[in-house]
């Protein structure tokens, strides 16, 4: 029985080891786009934005309206006089006089506005532009979205390879201990030299204690963003996939030669920067529909009515009216200028905020590049460094073996090729997610395909 329940836990544990779910690149994307509430929020404003446009073509038409009335009268006199022919009047108290009246009215009309100083033409450019503008920082925020979760996975991803690197250095050091005590036993080496390799294996432990809380962090920072639940179990990418490989592998620097034309695309493409300019085009719009309370509005008016005190005979009496209204302004107690002041001030901060996000996608744009290309340099020369720092070790350890070495030069070596594999995996993340951010920052990151 004790075999069989045993058995059974065994089952168990090895059960619940798969039962984290794996998330790829692509699912974490994904997700975020479809959980992203910032996301969300931007989508549903875009309905409103449509409206104003429906709205704005509407103050182009006229208004019609019907009314309808009914009303019914009953009055009681009590008490009256009664005319005498020499012209007197003789009072009658107990006279009670009643009288019902009844009336019946119906009316359409209609209210047309045919000229208001062109500020409706005004309020349909600016409502379209407005959300059209809308409809480009959504875009804008979905590259945003996208490069955040890749970077925010990569961030996992190395973590990770980080914490092989780690994992494999307290082997070494582990079997290193191994032969020095050995050697130790034998009269080889020193106490001293068991003692100094014991307190390297405590630290390369103590190393793979503290990656794997980075690697976990990882891990919360990126379900965090995705909207997840930080405590459930997942799995992630353990490696380098082959497109990432592809694209250590190409020097795609090269791509990006002429920062001039870089800005100049980038201008072209950006989201926000086409959404900051209809933003603009918005705000003089806005001087247009306040202008126009200088000018005269004019105003059609059309009506018919219809009344009767009895529903037979309702649409005998008829009226019918059509009008025309000229409203020249001559002061509006500074109404108008203010409006007009507000407007070119709020068009002048709109300009302003187009300059200086074209001011910051050059910086970002340079920066971005610099970076790159320093990233580049740096995957080369960690390569080699990794290949050297290896190569160094297994040279010390063998004259170290042969006791033309002390161990500190074996602890030298193996330090820095652990410091060159992190410095290698680093700059392969760093390449990696710098590939992604050139195109984020040109604008012409690609979100539709993971939507």
């Amino acid at each position: 029985m004790r075999i069989f329940f045993s058995a059974f836990f065994i089952i168990l544990l090895s059960f619940s080891g798969y039962s984290q779910k794996l998330l790829t690149l692509e699912d974490a994307v994904n997700i975020a786009l479809q959980r992203n509430t910032l996301l969300q929020k931007s989508v549903n404003s875009i309905d409103s934005y449509q409206s104003n446009v429906k709205a704005a073509y509407g103050n182009l038409l006229p208004t019609l309206g019907l009314q309808g009335n009914w009303q019914w009268t009953r009055s009681e006199t009590k008490g009256g006089f009664l005319p005498l022919p020499n012209g007197g009047f003789l009072p009658l108290p107990d006279l009670k006089i009643i009288s019902e009246t009844r009336s019946y009215n119906v009316g359409a009309g209609t209210n047309w506005t045919l000229f208001d100083g062109l500020s409706s033409i005004a309020t349909i450019s600016q409502s379209k532009n407005n959300l059209e503008s809308a409809q480009l920082s959504l875009a804008r925020l979905k590259q945003t979205i996208v490069y955040q979760t890749i970077s925010n996975y990569y961030d996992v991803i190395n973590a990770g390879e980080l914490l092989k690197v780690k994992e494999e250095d307290v082997k070494w050091n582990e079997k290193n201990y191994e032969t020095i005590n050995e050697r130790n036993k034998l009269g080889a080496v020193t106490i001293a030299d068991v003692y100094a390799q014991q307190v390297k294996v405590g630290n390369a432990e103590l190393a793979v204690i503290q990656a794997k809380n980075s690697l976990e962090t990882a891990k919360s920072n990126l379900l965090y963003y995705l909207g997840l639940d930080v405590l459930d179990s997942y799995s992630f990418s353990d490696s380098l996939s082959t497109s990432d490989k592809d694209v250590i592998g190409r020097h795609i620097e090269a791509n990006y030669q002429n920062l001039s034309d870089l800005v100049t695309k980038s201008l072209s493409a950006r989201y926000d920067y086409q959404s900051a300019k209809l933003s603009l085009e918005s705000a003089l719009n806005g001087i247009t529909i306040a202008r126009g309370g200088y000018f005269p509005s004019l105003t059609n008016n059309n009506s018919f009515y219809t009344y009767s005190d009895n529903v037979n005979t309702l649409f005998q009496n008829r009226n019918y009216t059509v009008a025309l209204t000229l409203n020249i302004p001559i002061f509006s107690g500074f109404s108008t200028e203010n409006r007009l002041q507000l407007a070119e001030v709020s068009a002048l901060n709109s300009k302003a905020d187009l300059s200086d996000l074209e001011r910051d996608i050059k910086r970002n744009i340079q920066k971005t590049y610099l970076d790159l290309q320093a990233a580049e340099k740096s995957l080369d020369v960690s390569k080699g460094n990794v290949e050297a720092a290896e190569e160094s070790r297994r040279i010390q350890q063998e004259k170290y073996a042969l006791g033309s070495s002390t161990l500190l030069d074996v602890l030298v070596a193996n330090s820095d090729y652990l410091t060159a594999q992190t410095n290698l995996i680093n700059a392969e993340y760093a390449y990696i997610v710098l590939s992604e951010q050139v195109k984020y920052q040109l604008g012409v990151l690609d979100y539709k395909k993971y939507e």
